[in-house]
């Protein structure tokens, strides 16, 4: 495991989440993404003394950074936040009263080159938040088919010149050069996208994709935003920050899809069944937090509320 002590994190939407979250002070509250620890610190510090905190993390890194913190209402398990709903009923705990979600990539994550999630810097093309199991990048792009890397990058990466990359990462290995570093792959892209947004790399989309891809992130989106639902009990609350269309587009539809009454088509007379969630609001950071830390600007807070409402069959 690397030293990632030089690398700092900036948590985004700090207070705006805590507070979106935090529906009782003595009540049980899950930190699906510890990534450092700013949202469970400052958690910690306004939940009563008889108050819970359990933190969720995939990175081994996250997981070792924890140890840091000695609040005996506070423990972390090892773990996809997609499986919180089974990871806490091990540990006996059935219903909480706020889960929150930070979906970004943490900064010592980005800054360390030994993880390969930015092209900023010369690493290993790997990618992976959890590094003891599963595909890295580098392993996806040897193995894939080239339609298969395509879609990738296109669905994912929103890139219009998916093809294009994918042609080229599949002749390239082909010819006995398969990608490996990020570098590599930088260089491949900048040399087959030929125009990008003006400020924009050209790999940033493509690295994004693979990301999302090897992580199955959206994937674990859909689980967790249902697992945390099932979790809530009347009164508790879902805050969830996003920082790309996608991640924030599916919150979005989450939200929404449980904050209206539905009518039953075959019985058009019935009432309708009640809604499940009050959506509370969508919360963006302020001109100060983003010129203090640029990797906010793309970040999008949403918070909602569970009713008393039984869930849908």
């Amino acid at each position: 495991m690397s030293d990632t002590t030089a690398f700092r994190h900036t948590t985004v939407l700090l207070d705006e989440a805590v507070h979106g979250v935090l529906a009782r002070p003595d009540g049980v509250y899950v930190d699906g993404t510890f990534g450092r620890g700013g949202h469970s610190r400052l958690l910690l510090s306004q939940l009563a003394p008889t108050g819970r905190l359990i933190a969720i993390d995939r990175d081994p890194e996250a997981i070792a950074a924890a140890a840091a913190i000695t609040d005996p209402r506070f423990s972390i398990l090892h773990s996809a936040f997609a499986d919180m709903a089974e990871q806490l009923a091990a540990i006996g705990v059935h219903e909480v009263d706020g889960v929150l979600l930070d979906l970004g990539v943490s900064s010592p994550q980005i800054d360390n080159p030994a993880r390969g999630f930015s092209f900023r810097f010369d690493g290993p093309l790997d990618m992976r938040m959890d590094t003891t199991r599963g595909e890295s990048a580098a392993d996806f792009l040897a193995t894939a088919e080239e339609r298969e890397i395509a879609r990738v990058i296109r669905d994912y990466g929103e890139e219009r010149f998916a093809g294009q990359i994918a042609k080229a990462v599949v002749a390239r290995r082909e010819a006995g050069a398969p990608l490996t570093r990020t570098d590599e792959l930088r260089e491949l892209v900048a040399r087959t996208v030929k125009t990008r947004e003006p400020g924009q790399d050209p790999a940033t989309r493509t690295f994004q994709a693979l990301r999302i891809h090897v992580n199955g992130e959206l994937q674990e989106l859909e689980q967790g935003l249902n697992a945390a639902l099932r979790l809530l009990r009347p009164g508790g609350r879902l805050s969830v920050i996003s920082f790309h269309s996608l991640e924030d587009r599916r919150v979005k539809q989450f939200i929404a899809e449980y904050s209206k009454e539905v009518y039953d088509r075959r019985a058009p007379f019935a009432p309708p069944a009640p809604l499940i969630l009050n959506s509370l609001g969508r919360f963006k950071p302020t001109d100060a937090e983003v010129a203090a830390n640029p990797r906010s600007r793309s970040a999008v807070l949403r918070v909602a509320e569970r009713t008393d409402a039984p869930l849908r069959d």
